[in-house]
């Protein structure tokens, strides 16, 4: 072979592979679009599934409406049959450990929170990270008071208030300051009344705090719509009454109409966190009740062994 085929096979041979080196990297680059694409996608699904594993559920989705007024705006809304709440990364509202006031019927109504006591100027800090939906002061109900929507689906409210220290639309943690202690509105003493709702919906929120102990009562509360439509229709009721009373206020025939709603109110049930020394026979005193009724209502045994941390209901 001529020495000058040699350099032609040799100078075809170079270019072929430089045409197939650039062949190559153009592939890559058209390609890399879709690799990002689909790993966009990948980690939205990865994310989904660890939420879903977590049992996270989007809280914000579930409300029709953003209302910087009312506590409870939300009308006939259609409550989910069951809705799991993440406790985890709570702060207590208040230091404070002395409830003042239960849940439930209370002077011909319903007391849709708890009574904690403070004192005028006590700190009072958010109880899970979220964004600040009204800030408002009623003369002849909360008084000053605040209510912030939370991701894990609840809303907090905070009464009685001597000062805010937020605004609606405010991002706020879990522990940041958000206003201090008082006496205002209608109040017969300084205190903190703090609510815990779901869709305007008030759960009892011993179900969910812990204020003796400084703790919640589990990683996750599951709330559960009643079963009876009848029950519905009653708590309903009481909801759309407690609108009146506490955000309009505007005259007393809204609470006499109260009061008739409210004439028999299901006593709320309550619950007990089990402490280093416990036994049944404590838990039955400390709370006026009987051994037999603590297993009933919780399904265990006389000898049954309690747990720390276990939630007797009483």
């Amino acid at each position: 072979m001529s020495f000058s085929k040699k350099i032609r096979i040799l100078a075809f041979s170079m270019l072929t592979l430089s045409s197939v080196a650039a062949f190559g990297q153009d592939l890559i680059a058209r390609q890399a679009p879709i690799d990002r694409k689909m790993r966009a996608v990948d980690s939205v699904a990865l994310q989904n599934l660890i939420n879903a594993e977590k049992g996270q559920y989007d809280g914000y989705s579930i409300y029709p409406n953003w209302n910087t007024q009312y506590v409870h705006a939300y009308g006939d809304v259609q409550m989910p049959d069951s809705f799991k709440i993440d406790l985890r990364g709570f702060c207590m509202p208040t230091t404070s450990r002395q409830i003042t006031s239960q849940f439930g019927p209370r002077w011909g109504r319903t007391h849709k929170g708890l009574d904690v006591k403070v004192y005028i100027g006590d700190t009072i800090r958010a109880a899970f990270d979220g964004k600040v939906r009204v800030v408002r002061y009623e003369r002849r109900g909360y008084g000053k008071f605040i209510v912030i929507r939370h991701p894990n689906g609840l809303e907090t409210v905070y009464g009685h208030l001597s000062k805010q220290l937020v605004e609606p639309e405010q991002e706020v943690k879990a522990g940041d300051v958000i206003g201090l202690g008082g006496n205002t509105g209608r109040s017969t003493g300084s205190h903190l009344h703090f609510e815990t709702r779901l869709l305007g919906e008030a759960i009892n929120p011993k179900f969910l705090f812990d204020f003796e102990n400084q703790d919640v009562t589990g990683d996750f509360y599951v709330y559960h719509k009643a079963s009876s439509r009848d029950h519905r229709r009653k708590a309903s009721a009481l909801a759309s009454v407690g609108i009146d009373e506490v955000n309009a206020a505007n005259d007393m025939a809204n609470e006499t109409a109260e009061e008739a709603v409210a004439e028999k109110p299901k006593r709320s049930a309550r619950v007990h966190k089990v402490k280093s020394g416990d036994t049944l026979s404590k838990i039955a005193s400390m709370h006026g009740t009987t051994i037999a009724k603590l297993c009933k209502q919780n399904r265990i045994a006389r000898n049954s062994k309690l747990r720390l941390g276990q939630i007797i209901r009483y």
